[in-house]
């Protein structure tokens, strides 16, 4: 069984984008458009990895998911990473305080993203199949 990764976050391109990078490193892909999308998603599919955009639709930040996910004890070694357009020193220490393992800057290279993939999860399950290559892109 490959592992999954989730990722909360609300804009449909950049959810595509990096669902075309994790399936071409062999991983399952889930996607959540809001905190409380992202909160069922997880509790019902134990991501191995989540990525979380920090300003989300609705009541609940990504910095709330966050702390919710980390009380959850499913979720207390979960590598969770900020993906985000906040790009302040400021942003990067209230997501690791609120219990990211990792900040990710938007525009993130691809090449961050497979790099934080590898770091968390390992080298990759399978070698994508030819056609399936992702081009280097900026989220």
């Amino acid at each position: 069984m490959s592992k999954r990764v989730l990722y909360v976050e609300d804009h449909a391109n950049n959810r595509l984008l990096v669902q075309r990078i994790v399936q071409a490193e062999g991983l399952e892909f889930l996607a959540a458009a809001d905190a409380e999308t992202g909160w069922h998603t997880a509790v019902t599919h134990q991501p191995d990895l989540i990525f979380m955009d920090l300003h989300l639709p609705g009541g609940l930040t990504g910095f709330d998911l966050t702390r919710q996910l980390r009380q959850h004890p499913a979720f207390a070694h979960t590598p969770i990473i900020a993906l985000t357009a906040f790009g302040n020193d400021e942003a990067e220490q209230a997501a690791l305080a609120a219990g990211c393992n990792d900040f990710l800057r938007k525009p993130a290279d691809i090449r961050q993203i497979r790099a934080i993939l590898r770091q968390y999860l390992g080298e990759p399950a399978q070698t994508a199949q030819p056609g399936t290559a992702v081009p280097v892109a900026y989220l």
